[in-house]
């Protein structure tokens, strides 16, 4: 790495040595050391929008109406401007201090209905063909009428629409509907992208719904996992269903005849379609593993029996009961899926369930390995190889995204925790509460590299998620020797709130590869945000 800390120095330096193998990059990273948005223009003048994030490459900055019925989208661009001022730092413009001098609007859509909003919360970007994902949808009915095959106690939706827009010009490509359906779609939570496939998790009917984005910008159905695993597995039940109500009506005719001759039937039992019904195709795989691992864990039969009445038997309703949460891709052939109760799959706060993991192999259709979220050795897994569960997208930016099994300095921030809880099971299901990971939930701004800056990230941090804001600015300290203050982000007014009841929360927008960076602070009942752009002058 770079012996100096000047931009001068390490520029010299860049150019007669050559990074080691695999470290270009993270040497390159090493210069936003030098390059930090260290000037900041309080309370900018903007439109009245819902800032929702920049893309991984840095090309868009997505926003929504205020009435959630319009997509905005701007390009990012840098103040330019000219002085007759002799000053290092000349005072700047008053045009400066306008968002439109900053971002530049390329178009606005009408993506909602007049019954329809935009969740504000969802969105997924396609990098390399520059697609994105959005969502709308009508209100939540809690109290919804039981369904056949919906799962009690979920609410429903009347309609969910994903729209795929291509956001170099704004043209709506495809759309898929869900009707009297439930997907989570605050921030990501029900929908996962891995490279060109998406899943998206029906709650109140447990289906995965498996679709391919082809480079023609056109949502085509791959699979369902569900109720039925296989494509064939719907046809295989209706044609031995078949055969079976043929038997059943058989049997009645014979019945018939029997009462004709003088029975009364009493000592008779009639088969009843109802009494038929099979669990889930994914549920029933789920119990089969559970079986097989507790089966195998002992080599005498009788031992074998007692250990499953104890925890296979005694449990079977509770495993039976369970719901799918959430589910993410691991890769292009696994799935890693939540289960967990009805009341931890709809509520904010889960954190104290039993919850269970499964890595679910989609070309065998079997489930490979199973974990309740207080196990150890999904823990070390999720330590040691935490990028395998957070990197799932083709854009370069991405990889490189802080977390403890890529930074030393994450590693020893989590062992400071594990060390300083009291119960270690306690801690660990603290940490895989996160699992599965949200998609595109962390920014790849190099400022939020641990291995070269220091910060609260109690205040800040690379997850995708509104904090209670703060009226202290918050500092980024360099990790480099003597560890000097580098810059400072301050949401909110420069002078501080005169209100300081009001509990206020702010999100942070920063640019992945640019130093420029949007805080954005509003209090609980949403009046216009005080919106701040940090930059480097």
């Amino acid at each position: 790495m770079f012996s100096s800390g000047n931009v001068t120095s390490r520029v010299f330096e860049r150019q007669i040595r050559s990074s080691p193998p695999g470290a270009s990059v993270n040497r390159a990273r090493k210069f936003y050391e030098n390059l930090v948005p260290s000037h900041t223009l309080y309370d900018v003048e903007c439109p009245d929008h819902c800032f929702r994030k920049f893309t991984e490459d840095g090309l868009f900055l997505i926003s929504f109406s205020r009435n959630h019925q319009e997509l905005v989208v701007y390009r990012p661009s840098w103040l330019t401007y000219t002085s007759v001022s002799d000053d290092t730092l000349p005072p700047l413009p008053r045009r400066a201090s306008r968002f439109d001098s900053f971002f530049t609007q390329l178009y606005s859509v009408n993506l909602a209905s007049a019954n329809e909003l935009i969740c504000k919360d969802f969105f997924l970007y396609f990098p390399s063909q520059r697609f994105g994902l959005f969502a709308t949808s009508t209100a939540q009915i809690h109290d919804s009428a039981p369904s056949p095959g919906a799962v009690p106690g979920v609410p429903s939706i009347d309609k969910i629409t994903f729209v795929l827009l291509r956001l170099d010009d704004g043209v709506v490509l495809d759309e898929r509907v869900f009707v009297h359906d439930f997907v989570n779609l605050a921030y990501n939570m029900g929908v996962f992208m891995y490279d060109d496939l998406l899943a998206i998790l029906s709650l109140r009917y447990q289906k995965i719904h498996l679709l391919q984005i082809r480079d023609s910008g056109h949502l085509v159905d791959a699979r369902a996992i569900g109720y039925f695993c296989r494509e064939d597995d719907e046809l295989f039940l209706n044609s031995n269903s078949q055969a079976m109500m043929m038997t059943t009506t058989q049997d009645k005719n014979k019945q018939q005849n029997r009462e004709d001759d003088g029975d009364n039937g009493l000592n008779h039992t009639q088969l009843n379609a109802d009494n038929n019904s099979f669990l889930s195709g994914i549920k029933q795989r789920l119990l089969s593993f559970i079986f097989r691992e507790i089966w195998n864990e002992e080599s005498d039969n009788t031992v074998r029996v007692q250990s499953l009445k104890k925890k296979f038997y005694f449990h079977f309703q509770d495993y039976v009961d369970l719901i799918i949460w959430k589910v993410q891709f691991l890769d292009r052939h696994h799935l890693l899926i939540k289960f967990g109760s009805v009341d931890g799959g709809v509520g904010r706060n889960a954190d104290h369930l039993p919850a269970f993991f499964a890595v679910y192999n989609m070309e065998t259709t079997d489930i490979v390995a199973f974990y309740q979220n207080s196990a150890e050795d999904l823990y070390q897994l999720f330590e040691q190889f935490s990028d395998h569960f957070t990197v799932s997208s083709s854009s370069p930016f991405m990889n490189f995204v802080t977390s403890h099994s890529n930074s030393v300095h994450a590693l020893e921030q989590l062992k400071y925790l594990k060390n300083k809880s009291n119960s270690f099971s306690q801690f660990v299901k603290k940490m895989l509460v996160s699992l599965p990971f949200s998609c595109q939930s962390q920014s790849p701004s190099p400022y939020f590299d641990q291995s070269l800056f220091r910060f609260d990230e109690k205040l800040i941090s690379a997850a995708d998620r509104h904090r209670q804001s703060s009226d202290n600015p918050i500092k980024f300290i360099s990790r480099r020797k003597p560890e000097t203050l580098k810059f400072k982000i301050k949401p909110g007014p420069e002078c501080g709130s005169a209100d300081g009841r009001s509990k206020k929360i702010c999100s942070f927008l920063f640019h992945p590869h640019l130093p420029l960076a949007i805080s954005i602070q509003q209090t609980l009942f949403m009046p216009p945000s005080v919106v701040n752009i940090h930059f480097r002058r």
